[in-house]
């Protein structure tokens, strides 16, 4: 049967399939998660210590229900993407969160900075609403954005983030950094980037890419020597089968799903907590994006809902939204048209969704219990995000998608008229 999808702003949440994990001190998981947490920002935070030290989460309101970063509905993600202004060196460190009162399964490495290090911070969270509570200080001190007065984000927010952006585009600037480009995809057009509108949602540029090691005595950060010390005998029955905690994200989806599909691959960087290893980032992607995505460019419109003031618009919000991930801020809402990122949305994103058709239809699905390949899982997640903006109203065009699912209410095809 053809489906009415409207899967909300946690449209990815269900791609990390822990929601039924025994969270330690509770009979079991949550029925109902609070979907409003909190983490403390550690005491400088842009330094080696403190990216080193754990931020913890917590409930905003203990009265809807505690906070548990095990659990896949309340999980939250830090990741750090570092440029040494003398060099153009960049790399990547993702801090450790885990619940407050508690300690880490493993200390977190404490990474090597460069001399005058820039340090930019990027949030993400599955749930609805994340704040960011400062110690002594700290977002004050270190330039930490988590919406505006009286009105968060939601999922996302950022520390210092212009700021680095500013010395990885000066050091492009002057020859010390290059950025590679997109590459070819499989179709022989260019590969996505997270500004291609293919890629976008009702919320783009959001969450990170970081992973964690989950296990029921604590977290761990994702990194070969913690896989390696999991599989001992000493800890195998201690920590039993880690699992690995994800934050579903345009940035996630486009590097774990969406390249591997077209043979294309993103932008990396060294893992300070993991000699050796190239991994990716939302800042890695931001910066390609800006660099070689060619025209429509996906630009967070005025009407994300991230960035709306009670349903409304909201320029100081959309700007401040924007400086996190490298954008240009704008004056007037024609600058960032609701109307213009629809229409864009419902002609590329189609027609890039039907070319690669091929290639995402043989492609896992990033969510099973939604879909049953790469492409329905794209086509589905389409649809709910051309209804969350209420593209309808502003273009006066249904979708132009029909998409069909089986008894369980997986998406198994989708159609155009």
């Amino acid at each position: 049967m053809a489906i009415h999808i409207c899967l909300g702003r946690n449209l990815f949440t269900a791609m990390i399939g822990l929601a039924a994990v025994t969270v330690p001190g509770t009979a079991s998981a949550q029925a109902v998660p609070n979907p409003d947490c909190t983490l403390t920002v550690p005491i400088a935070p842009l330094t080696a210590l403190g990216l080193a030290t754990p931020y913890q989460l917590a409930a905003t309101d203990p009265a809807k229900g505690p906070c548990h970063e095990l659990n896949a509905a309340q999980s939250a993600f830090v990741q750090a993407t570092i440029i040494d202004p003398a060099t153009g060196n960049i790399s990547v460190y993702n801090p450790l969160v885990i619940d407050e009162g508690t300690a880490p399964a493993v200390p977190p490495v404490v990474p090597i900075l460069p001399p005058n290090a820039v340090v930019g911070i990027w949030f993400g969270y599955n749930g609805d609403n994340l704040t960011l509570r400062p110690s002594v200080g700290a977002l004050a001190d270190n330039s930490c954005v988590n919406g505006i007065p009286g009105s968060i984000f939601g999922q996302y927010a950022y520390c210092n983030a212009p700021a680095f952006f500013a010395a990885a585009n000066m050091a492009i600037n002057v020859g010390r950094v290059t950025i590679p480009t997109l590459g070819t995809a499989r179709s022989g057009r260019p590969c996505p980037s997270t500004r291609d509108f293919e890629v976008i949602d009702q919320d783009q540029s959001d969450n990170v890419t970081t992973t964690y090691l989950a296990t029921a005595h604590g977290f761990a950060q994702d990194n070969a020597n913690n896989r390696t010390l999991f599989a001992t005998s000493g800890y195998r029955v201690l920590f039993a089968d880690p699992k690995v905690l994800k934050n579903p994200s345009d940035e996630g989806l486009l590097d774990r799903s969406i390249d591997p599909a077209l043979g294309c691959t993103p932008m990396m960087a060294l893992d300070l907590a993991d000699p050796g290893k190239l991994v990716t980032a939302l800042a890695l992607n931001e910066l390609q994006a800006a660099a070689y995505q060619l025209s429509p460019v996906a630009l967070v419109p005025a009407n994300d809902p991230m960035v709306l003031v009670d349903g409304n618009i909201n320029l100081t919000k959309l700007n401040a939204y924007r400086k996190g991930v490298d954008m240009a801020p704008v004056a007037t809402v024609g600058q960032a048209d609701p109307a213009r990122y629809c229409a864009n949305m419902r002609n590329a994103a189609l027609s890039k969704l039907w070319l690669d058709r091929p290639y995402f239809i043989v492609a896992p699905s990033p969510s099973p219990a939604d879909a049953n390949s790469l492409f329905t899982f794209m086509a589905a997640r389409y649809l709910a995000s051309y209804e969350i903006l209420e593209c309808q109203a502003f273009l006066g065009l249904p979708a132009g998608i029909t998409v069909y699912t089986d008894a369980n209410g997986v998406a198994i095809d989708a159609t155009r008229p």
